[in-house]
């Protein structure tokens, strides 16, 4: 039976060309800044960003908890969007590691200048802890992949600067936000003090992410790196990776937000599947079935049980992820699977 995966991008096996780039890496050690392949992948995103420098980190998550770490302190509040990573998918790390606590604004996953506003809490107050750090998620992961508008983004970091706010982007797919929109990494980035971007979701490396902003901050994200347990050796062989699939993988970008539609559209009519094709901007879908169609979990269930993976992201939530492993025919097949299954099964 053939096995369909769109539980995630972050599934994807690298192609023989990247292997091959991984395996033909030139190496040193990293602690000492002597990897030359890290270096060249640093200084390339650092371009990319429009930023000062930027550094290599095995995960997204990391990239998001050093944000944290450096732009916050124990006992600040931080503004994010509803269901963010931060808060739902980091095994609670940002309480953990930096005590911060969350004040969430905004639908979907987005809000604006005002939401902000209203929720920044003033500094130097006996009561409130006070806002030191907004953090914008782009693509909204669990807002169905959906592109934070930019005039927004523009808007809510002026106002923070003026409250003297600091401003993380979790860009893990920001790469896809380009592919989107047509603007460049180097615009999208421009408002945010730093940056996280990842290679293992829509560009298809097996490891790793970068954090991007100010040569003093990057400096200082060095040591929370080690701190974290992130210091890598001779880390060449992932950023080699990294290197391939910028110059391979950035401008395919398009067929999984295409494929992702396709889906998208198969899904929408079905009776009991409540789907905003508003929503479907990249190469997630998010969909919630009612009652008496199947609830997420049989779904999931049913669907391995033919060949198709699917995430289950609550009760009656089902999450679908295009990405470069799956063709345009596995994911209209995988649609179709998913559709009948919905509309023959109730659930367990």
């Amino acid at each position: 039976m053939e096995r369909i995966d769109l539980r995630s991008d972050t599934v994807t096996q690298p192609s023989d060309g990247m292997r091959h780039a991984m395996a033909a890496a030139e190496v040193g050690d990293d602690q000492y800044g002597e990897d030359p392949t890290v270096n060249a992948l640093q200084a390339r995103v650092t371009e990319m960003l429009g930023k000062e420098a930027a550094l290599f980190l095995p995960s997204g998550t990391m990239g998001n908890q050093i944000g944290l770490k450096l732009l916050s302190e124990r006992g600040d509040d931080v503004i994010v969007g509803e269901e963010s990573h931060l808060v739902w998918h980091e095994a609670g790390a940002s309480a953990a590691n930096s005590g911060v606590q969350f004040t969430v604004v905004g639908k979907g996953g987005v809000f604006t200048a005002e939401d902000f506003s209203a929720a920044c809490k003033p500094r130097g107050h006996s009561v409130f802890p006070p806002t030191t750090l907004v953090a914008i998620e782009n693509t909204h992961n669990r807002g169905g992949g959906v592109v934070f508008p930019q005039a927004d983004v523009a808007a809510i970091c002026e106002a923070a600067r003026k409250a003297n706010v600091a401003t993380y982007l979790d860009g893990a797919r920001l790469f896809n936000v380009a592919a989107a929109t047509g603007k460049s990494l180097k615009e999208l980035a421009a408002p945010f003090d730093m940056v996280s971007v990842a290679l293992s979701k829509g560009l298809g490396c097996p490891v790793g992410s970068l954090i991007a902003g100010s040569k003093a901050n990057i400096r200082r994200a060095v040591r929370a790196r080690r701190m974290f347990g992130g210091a890598m050796r001779q880390s060449g062989i992932l950023a080699a990776a990294g290197l391939y699939a910028l110059d391979n993988n950035l401008i395919r970008l398009p067929e999984d937000h295409a494929n992702a539609r396709i889906i998208a559209e198969k899904l929408v009519g079905v009776c009991g599947v409540k789907l905003d094709l508003k929503t479907v901007q990249s190469n997630i879908v998010i969909f919630r079935t009612e009652a008496p169609a199947a609830d997420a979990a049989t779904i999931v269930a049913l669907a391995k049980e033919q060949g198709v993976l699917v995430n289950s992201f609550g009760a009656r939530t089902v999450r679908v992820v295009t990405h470069l492993d799956v063709t345009r025919a596995q994911c209209s097949r995988g649609a179709d699977v998913v559709a009948r299954l919905i509309e023959n099964a109730e659930s367990r």
